[in-house]
């Protein structure tokens, strides 16, 4: 899998999350379960990942939707 985003903001998260399954991506936020560790304070982003070969696909709907400017940049 390959990470498309890294935030802290839950609303983008969940935008992006919805913009993924409406395109028929299956996608991943890994470190969510982060929050209940650190306290819920937001310290620690979580990600949204996609399989590598659904990457490129995932970019330009992200960027279609204009959160280009939140890609992660591997």
């Amino acid at each position: 899998m390959i990470e498309l985003m890294r935030t802290n903001d839950s609303v983008l998260l969940s935008f992006a999350e919805a913009l993924m399954k409406e395109g028929g991506i299956p996608c991943f936020i890994a470190d969510s379960n982060m929050s209940i560790i650190e306290g819920s304070l937001g310290i620690l982003p979580r990600r949204l990942l996609v399989e590598e070969e659904q990457g490129d696909k995932a970019r330009r709907i992200l960027t279609e939707a204009g959160l280009g400017h939140e890609l992660h940049n591997p």
